[in-house]
């Protein structure tokens, strides 16, 4: 047999933890001697363990542990609940990483309040334009909403173009609107086509005319979508200050979209009335 010492060794656990185990009924001493109190296992008992600790790792609770335990889960249920376990961690890490992003964006802009240039913004007249577009209904307009929304549509809408024998004459588009939630936004994925794209692309797809905007303050922005925001402010910030009207939600022209996002160039577009 092996004292609590060697089998807490063996098992990479504490000694105070095995003695909790056995305090609750979850992991109890092959012996216990009368004269001393000092607990034995056996080193078949690591089995049931492992079991313990993979189940504790995998989030459950020590009671849910020792139901399991009960019903003699074996080694094929254990991966499963691993494997879900992991699609629920990594889930986890990815929107913890969406908003550590968030902040950084928002810190970003707190640093450069009142030092981003205003005189690249341009008004200007923005064309009528005829565009295929595919939409989504993202629950607000924070990043990670808009972002999963949208981002998928692209992708989606320019294979179906591509099949039906439609083609792109210029950069992509992405406009919005109110959704039919209170909250809620109507994103629209773009492509433009020529005047006499019409009818039923398919999958989804519209084909719809964009009305000329008479007037537009514009600003490029550059760099990935994720860090935006300040460039949104200053162009907010200069609308006001020139004593314009804003008009609906802001547009965005890709004119550039390489795979290093890093180096994507955008012309975010107001309307103003």
């Amino acid at each position: 047999m092996l004292t609590i010492g060697d089998f807490a060794r063996h098992g990479q656990v504490s000694v105070r933890m095995l003695r909790h185990y056995d305090a609750i009924g979850l992991l109890r001493p092959a012996h216990v001697d009368a004269s001393s109190n000092y607990r034995y296992y056996q080193a078949a008992q690591l089995s049931r363990l492992n079991r313990i600790i993979a189940l504790k790792e995998l989030g459950f609770t020590l009671n849910q542990v020792e139901s399991l335990l009960a019903e003699d889960v074996d080694v094929a249920e254990l991966r499963g609940m691993l494997r879900l376990r992991r699609v629920e961690l990594a889930a986890a890490m990815a929107d913890a990483a969406a908003r550590l992003a968030q902040v950084e964006a928002r810190l970003r802009i707190i640093e450069s309040e009142g030092t981003m240039p205003t005189d690249d913004i341009v008004v200007k007249t923005l064309p009528a334009v005829r565009l295929a577009e595919l939409t989504a209904i993202a629950e607000d307009f924070e990043p990670q909403y808009v972002g999963p929304a949208i981002s998928p549509l692209y992708p989606a809408l320019c294979g179906r173009l591509a099949e039906a024998g439609v083609p792109i004459v210029g950069p992509g588009l992405a406009y919005y609107e109110d959704g039919p939630e209170s909250g809620s936004i109507r994103v629209h994925a773009a492509m433009p086509v020529g005047p006499d794209a019409a009818g039923d692309v398919g999958g989804g797809v519209a084909i719809v005319d964009l009305p000329q905007v008479e007037r537009a303050a514009t600003i490029v922005h550059h760099g990935s979508m994720d860090n935006v925001m300040a460039t949104g402010q200053t162009l907010a910030r200069w609308v006001e200050a020139s004593g314009f009207q804003p008009v609906g939600y802001v547009r965005e022209l890709y004119l550039d979209c390489p795979e290093d996002k890093d180096k994507w160039v955008t012309e975010l577009q107001q309307p103003l009335s």
